[in-house]
């Protein structure tokens, strides 16, 4: 079982947190490189879709999941 992590990022000037599993991180990281995106502009951007209700950590894993799901042969 992978520990959860605590990670920050600056989005659109604010600082803020996050906390992952390593498995999902590096699946975020992955997924970023696919897009060529930086990671802090990938979360800005699930940060930006996510509903208000729901806390950005979830968003991110449920991001990675729906990647996961179409087919990470996408990158």
């Amino acid at each position: 079982m992978s520990v959860v992590e605590k990670r920050s990022v600056t989005i659109r000037g604010h600082r803020t947190s996050y906390s992952l599993e390593k498995p999902f991180y590096d699946d975020l990281v992955a997924i970023a490189a696919a897009r060529k995106l930086t990671l802090a502009a990938l979360v800005a951007e699930v940060d930006e879709t996510r509903p208000r209700e729901t806390n950005l950590s979830s968003a991110l894993r449920l991001h990675v999941l729906e990647w996961a799901k179409r087919g990470a042969s996408l990158d």
